[in-house]
């Protein structure tokens, strides 16, 4: 049931994960104008923008979004799909800089709240000074796992992520913990990487193709098994 495989273990891959994207925390682009958009981003707060406008993010979304928010490291945006109402709750699984809680906030309004939990505490202290730069008051983000989320049961409306799941050892047991703390009723929407065939052991065994959300990848039909 999508445990660990192999010979790297489970806390292993997520002290590299965790090492990996707190570097990209401590290195992520930020913007430095106004203007046309776009036209006033460094080199790599360019590259975000038009990758997650790619990916489904409206100009309006991305021009909302408080400086240094959006890293690049979406593979989709399920904040749109999800539809988040105003007074719901909604949280984010792996939320990285905030992006998507941050839409989502805007969403539910002041009635509502958006959840953000990741494990890495460079990624929580960028999230952190945003919404205390933006005084947003209905966002919060907390440190912790997805296998173990810090979460009460049965309390969230909506649950998103956004590329991250595939980086968790037990998938098994993430799913378990969404059904957890979804309300009865409540919904799921994620954005994330699967195979489509085998990959060689010694790829999935590489710690850098791991943490750029390939290694860690499962099937198709053991990812929809596992949800349902």
């Amino acid at each position: 049931m999508s445990e660990p495989r192999g010979t790297m273990e489970a806390d292993e891959k997520r002290a590299q994960v965790r090492e990996a994207y707190g570097a990209v925390a401590r290195g992520g682009g930020s913007c430095c104008g106004a203007g046309e958009p776009g036209s006033g981003l460094g080199g790599q707060a360019k590259t975000n923008w038009k990758q997650s406008s790619g990916l489904g993010y409206t100009q309006e979304e991305l021009e909302a979004l408080p400086e240094g928010a959006d890293l690049g490291l979406g593979c989709g945006s399920p904040v749109g799909k999800a539809d988040p109402q105003p007074g719901e709750v909604v949280l984010d699984l792996g939320s990285g800089a905030g992006i998507d809680c941050f839409l989502a906030a805007k969403r539910v309004g002041p009635t509502g709240m958006a959840l953000g939990v990741d494990m890495t505490p460079e990624m929580l202290a960028r999230a952190r000074e945003n919404a205390r730069k933006t005084s947003t008051a209905n966002v919060e983000f907390r440190l912790g796992e997805i296998e173990h989320l810090p979460v009460e049961t049965a309390s969230v409306d909506v649950v998103i992520s956004n590329c991250v799941l595939n980086l968790v050892p037990s998938k098994a047991q993430a799913f378990s913990e969404i059904a957890r703390v979804l309300r009865p009723g409540g919904r799921l929407v994620v954005s994330d990487v699967v195979k489509l065939r085998d990959l060689p052991s010694h790829l999935t065994m590489d710690p850098a193709l791991y943490c750029a959300c390939l290694g860690g990848a499962i099937g198709k039909e053991e990812y929809l098994s596992l949800l349902a």
